[in-house]
This record gives C-alpha cells, sequence and structure tokens, in this order.
C-alpha cells in the first residue's frame, strides 16, 4: 500500500516494502504519518507483528500495563523474548516516545545480532559523546549490522531523540535484510560501517601445458565433434581447479596454424585432421576456453611456437599458411619443415600472429616455448645461408650464429615491447631450454641452447624483457651432470631484473622407478625453498599426466604439494595496486552477501581463527553470495593482476 504523505519521503521504500508484509499499518485518512514519534507500547507492537522470535525468559507483569491495554500482548510477547524490559520501578511507560537508543539496543537484542562491537563510534558520529555508556556496544553493533539510517546527516547519530515512524521502519527494515528475509534497499542514509584487515597467504604460480600438437593433451583424436571437444576442455580445466592449479598454458599455433579463428593462419590439423577445417559445429576453441577458464579461476597463457611449420607429413599445408604462401622461406628439418626466422616475412608473420591473438582475446600471458631455431640433427646445417647473405650484402657484420641469436632476441624484446604497449597487463613468458650453456654452472653438462638453438635465454631475463621465464628442468635431483636444483638456483642468480622463475617439471618421465611422485614432490619443494630469489611456481609437462593420474601424481598434488588454493604471485612491475575492498559486504542470515563489479576478477575468502585469517576459497567474479557456518570472515577483491584488496571483515 502507497500512503498519502510519504510520496518524496527518504524512507518511502521501508515503509511501502514493511506495509506489503503487513507489518506496518497506516491510518484511516490513508496518511502513515512518517514524522510522527512512535511510543513504546507501539514499537512493541511493530516489533510482534515483524519477528518470529521464541521466548527466552518468562513474563514479569508492569504495574502501568493492564490485561485490558491494546498493546498488552504485544508488551509482553517483546518482553519474554529479550527485546524490551521495564523501568527499575516497575513500569513500562507505554504512551511513551522510544529514543532511537532504544529501537537499536532492542534489535540487536532480541534478535541477538553479534558483531566485533569494534565500530568506532567516534569516528563515525559527530555526536558520539551523547551515546549512553550501557548502550555503547548496541550501537557499535547495529551499526556494524546495518541497522543504523540517518537522515538527513549521516554523521549524527541522535541517540537520545524520539524515533519516529519512519525511522522504526528503517531500523526494523534492516533488520530484517541482516537475517536475510527481505531484499536489499538502496538508500543513501544506511551508515555502512566497514571493518577490513590486511590478509594473505603464499603464493605460487601453478600450472600445466596444454600441448595440441600430436593430439598429445588435447583434442585427443582429430575426429571429435564440438561438443566432444568442449567436454575434454571442461575436464582439463576441472581437474586443475580440483587439484588447486591457478593457471593452464594453452598451446594454440604449434606449427603456424591456429587452435583459434584466425585470418592470418589455418585452423590446426591437429584439431579437424585437415588443416583449414573449422571444427563443426563452429566455434572458436580459444573464446570458448577463455570463458572456462573465468569460471574456474584460472589464468590463460597462450602458447605459440614462433618458427615451426610442420611435425608430420600427414599435414598437406594450406593458405594462408606460410609453407603454402611463401615457401621459400621453409625448409624441410628431418621429418618436419622449419621457417627461417631471419627472414623478414617469417619475422613479421610470427609477429603478426602473437599481436592479433592479444589485441582480439582476453588472454592473460602471451607464451613462447624451447623451439626456436631446431634442435640440431647430426650431419646437417640449417639451410638458411641464402638469407645470411642476403644480410651479409646488405651490410650486416654479424657473425651467422650471432646473426641468428640476433633474429630470435629481436622478436623477444619486439614481443616484450608490443605486448605492454598494447595490453601492459598480459604477461609474457618463455620455457627455454633448461641449460644455457655446458658449464654454466660448472658440473652441468648436456646441448648448448646459446650456440645451438640459438636462444639467449639469459639475455631475455637480464634485460628484463620476460615477466617469467620457465627453464625446463626435466631432470633429476641426484645425477650431477643435470641437476635439478643446481640448475634452479643458477637461473635464480642470474635474476639481476627480478623477474620471475617458474621452472618445468617433467611429468611424462613417471615410471615409479628412477622417476617417481617424491621426485616431483621434492623438486616443488626445491623450488619454494627458493621463494626468496623469486623462484615462485612451477609449471608442469604435460597434462596427460595429470588426467590419467600416472603414478598417483594427482593424488599426490591433492593431498600434499597443493593441499590448499592459492593465487598466482604478484608481478609489482605490471601493476600493484590493491584493488578497491568489495562493496555492500552484508550478512543475511547465515549467508554473506556483496555487490559484483566489473573490473573483479576473483574474491578471495579467509576465515579467522584466534590471531590467523587461513584463505578458505578463491570465487569466480561472479560469484556474490555464499553460506557460511558461524565464525569471523574476511572478504576481498582480486584484480586480473593478482592484486589483492584489503578484507572486508563479517561475522557471521
Amino acid at each position: 500500500m502507497s500512503f498519502s504523505d510519504i510520496q518524496s519521503h527518504w524512507a518511502k521504500a521501508f515503509i511501502e516494502a514493511l506495509s506489503e508484509r503487513g507489518i506496518v499499518r497506516g491510518f484511516g485518512d490513508g496518511t502513515f504519518r512518517p514524522e510522527q514519534t512512535i511510543t513504546r507500547a507501539e514499537f512493541a507492537s511493530l516489533l510482534r507483528s515483524a519477528f518470529s522470535v521464541a521466548p527466552k525468559r518468562p513474563y514479569v507483569p508492569f504495574q502501568d500495563v493492564s490485561e485490558s491495554f491494546w498493546a498488552a500482548s504485544a508488551i509482553r510477547w517483546a518482553y519474554e523474548t529479550g527485546f524490551m524490559s521495564g523501568y527499575p520501578d516497575g513500569s513500562f511507560r507505554p504512551a511513551e516516545a522510544i529514543a532511537r537508543v532504544q529501537v537499536w539496543v532492542a534489535l540487536v537484542s532480541g534478535l541477538g545480532f553479534a558483531a566485533s562491537g569494534q565500530a568506532l563510534l567516534f569516528d563515525l558520529y559527530a555526536d558520539a559523546g551523547e551515546i549512553p555508556d550501557w548502550a555503547r556496544r548496541a550501537i557499535a553493533t547495529a551499526t556494524e549490522t546495518g541497522l543504523v539510517v540517518n537522515h538527513p546527516d549521516l554523521k549524527r547519530v541522535r541517540s537520545q531523540q524520539a524515533a519516529t515512524r519512519a525511522e522504526a521502519a528503517s531500523f526494523v527494515y534492516q533488520a530484517l535484510v541482516r537475517l536475510g528475509q527481505v531484499p536489499v534497499i538502496e538508500s543513501a542514509w544506511i551508515v555502512r560501517w566497514v571493518r577490513t584487515v590486511a590478509v594473505s597467504h603464499r603464493r605460487e604460480f601453478r600450472a600445466a601445458w596444454v600441448a595440441i600438437v600430436w593430439n598429445i593433451d588435447f583434442p585427443s583424436a582429430r575426429t571429435l565433434t564440438t561438443d566432444q571437444q568442449q567436454a575434454e576442455l571442461i575436464a582439463i580445466f576441472d581437474r586443475l581447479r580440483s587439484l588447486h592449479f591457478n593457471a593452464v598454458i594453452l598451446q594454440i599455433r604449434p606449427e603456424g596454424d591456429a587452435l583459434y579463428a584466425s585470418t592470418l593462419e589455418p585452423w590446426s590439423f591437429w584439431l579437424t585432421g585437415t588443416q583449414g577445417k573449422p571444427p563443426s559445429p563452429a566455434y572458436d576453441p580459444l573464446q570458448w576456453a577463455i570463458a572456462q577458464c573465468r569460471q574456474r579461476n584460472l589464468e590463460i597463457h597462450v602458447w605459440f611456437n614462433p618458427y615451426r611449420a610442420r611435425t608430420s607429413q600427414q599435414t598437406v599445408n594450406v593458405s594462408p599458411h606460410l609453407a603454402a604462401t611463401n615457401p621459400d622461406v621453409v625448409y624441410p628439418w628431418g621429418n618436419q619443415i622449419w621457417m627461417d626466422p631471419g627472414a623478414t616475412v617469417v619475422q613479421e608473420r610470427t609477429y603478426a600472429v602473437i599481436l592479433d591473438v592479444l589485441r582480439r582475446y582476453d588472454v592473460d600471458g602471451i607464451h613462447l616455448d624451447d623451439y626456436f631455431y631446431p634442435y640440431p640433427i647430426a650431419g646437417q646445417s640449417f639451410p638458411d645461408d641464402k638469407t645470411y647473405q642476403a644480410y651479409r650484402n646488405s651490410g650486416g657484420t654479424l657473425s651467422l650464429k650471432d646473426w641468428r641469436r640476433d633474429n630470435v632476441n629481436r622478436l623477444v624484446q619486439r614481443l616484450s615491447s608490443s605486448i605492454k604497449a598494447t595490453k601492459p597487463h598480459v604477461k609474457f613468458g618463455i620455457s627455454p631450454f633448461g641449460i644455457y650453456r655446458p658449464g654454466q654452472p660448472p658440473q652441468i653438462q648436456g646441448l648448448d641452447a646459446y650456440d645451438q638453438l640459438f636462444a639467449d635465454a639469459l639475455k631475455w631475463l637480464q634485460q628484463g624483457w620476460v615477466d617469467y621465464l620457465a627453464p625446463q628442468l626435466y631432470w633429476r635431483i641426484d645425477p650431477p651432470a643435470q641437476s635439478y636444483p643446481v640448475l634452479l638456483e643458477w637461473w635464480a642468480d642470474q635474476n639481476i631484473q627480478k623477474r620471475h622463475i617458474y621452472p618445468g617439471n617433467n611429468l611424462s618421465q613417471l615410471d615409479g622407478k628412477a622417476w617417481d611422485v617424491t621426485e616431483i614432490e621434492r623438486q616443488v619443494a626445491i623450488t619454494r625453498q627458493l621463494e626468496s630469489k623469486l623462484a615462485l611456481g612451477n609449471i608442469f609437462y604435460s597434462m596427460k599426466a595429470l588426467l590419467t593420474n600416472r603414478e598417483g601424481i594427482g593424488d599426490r598434488l591433492q593431498t600434499n604439494i597443493y593441499r590448499t588454493a592459492a593465487l598466482p604471485p604478484v608481478m609489482p612491475w605490471l601493476r600493484s595496486l590493491p584493488p578497491v575492498p568489495p562493496q555492500n559486504v552484508r550478512v543475511l542470515g547465515n549467508r554473506l552477501v556483496w555487490s559484483s563489479a566489473a573490473s573483479v576478477r576473483s574474491w578471495t575468502l579467509y576465515r579467522q581463527a584466534g590471531s590467523t585469517w587461513t584463505l578458505q576459497s578463491i570465487l569466480p567474479a561472479t560469484t556474490t553470495q555464499l553460506t557460511l557456518s558461524p565464525g569471523t570472515y574476511a572478504l576481498c577483491t582480486v584484480d586480473r593482476l593478482a592484486n589483492e584488496s584489503a578484507g572486508v571483515v563479517a561475522v557471521v
């Protein structure tokens, strides 16, 4: 029902909502008289209409409330339920106007509202000194629980002033909101006190490579329907979430092709069995994967092979694949074909493809692996002599090896600067072969990535061109010639720009013999021991071992290595400003409710035990309410770079 005298009143929404529920009534002339004070008897009647509360104590009759008094039963109920009491002289004073402070004390007492009681009244209210000592904690609790509605001045609580019918209606409605029995009414006059606390947990990058080349991880076959492909991606992402991973490295360009809709390169052979053939029914696997990762709090880094052109002779290259459009810069190499990194058309194609994805898709990272110039074949030389000679003829002075390294370096530097100019929040990472050069450090033996793959990963790290380096340390801990801890510490010691180091770990070697799950567990523990040197996580190759639980690795991750969830580490050189804390956080019964926000990536929920705050869960951005057991919680906002706000404290 709408009353004639509240149409422009600040409390209209509260009054009408209570009227619709039969909790308040107006007068015979169609008015509500919102500015009329409310008596103690009227307030007792309002309480009885609004709340269902069981008696807590036996009734003691008041000398000034006869059994025939119109509100006698309501007064009795208000006393028995603990909402209201009388005066020391045994009276109730039913006709006396009730003070605002008495209304809040009644609601907090009768409904058993609990809060920290730490709302700083003197900071919130200019007239806090007028609040009687006996009511301070109750008013602090009323403030924390959203019961205080102060019109026309949020800074004046007017505790001793008689409550009006409009004010009593708004206070009672807010109590029903707190109980979760009515919807929230947005009002500028509700005092919103927010207690915040600094909370945190140990951050760690936890990722897996998902390879599509040779259908290693996805799709399991080149004949799958769209529904089957999507089901496999869901299984991958669900598995990562269940193991408390927080990122996926998804291969989208294994050989000059595309796992996504592109005008620059053809659909991948590994997706449909025919290069250039889209999935059917049509969909964009990358766009779809991004949406699924958002729902599961997984960062998605897209993985490009910059120069590999074909790995299988089954593949028939079609335009606009570079082997079809520019075959003169694509060379046979063993059973594969390889683009010439020194050719301008190759450099421009690789750059354009990566920037195209960067601009069109909401990815979290751009990722390159260890394939730059191809791995050597005994007795063969990479056939780029014409390209090198053209460079020399144009005045170039670098040796062949330095020129090759420079070709790769220029791509890495160009990508680094362009990523930061285009989308500064997107991370750039490379996972090079784990040995930089034999003898660095002294005991290390193996392939020389600097001199044979022409990959100067040390330069990329020390120039700060990458945000993270993920050296593929696919060896065990103990053998000295390729020792996991020795190599990891060497890389960490070269990290003068203080970027992140996320070593790659080889799950495909797990055999229950020389390689068992304890080896992987120890490797993660070693990584964590180098946290101070910014070794801040691990990337596992590959997803198949996690899906099949090879040698129990999934079980060990779930029960021991990654027992609890974690956010990725913050990269302060990108952006480290904390986001705005969650807004409109409130407790409705046993539910914690808050408002959505456009710039949020996720929410973190902590629970207090003594003086310790422990992370309970990481929630997707679409979540705005939770049912919780009783306790004290802190809710934080997390942005796309994993910066975390202060926690808004809520007592359930």
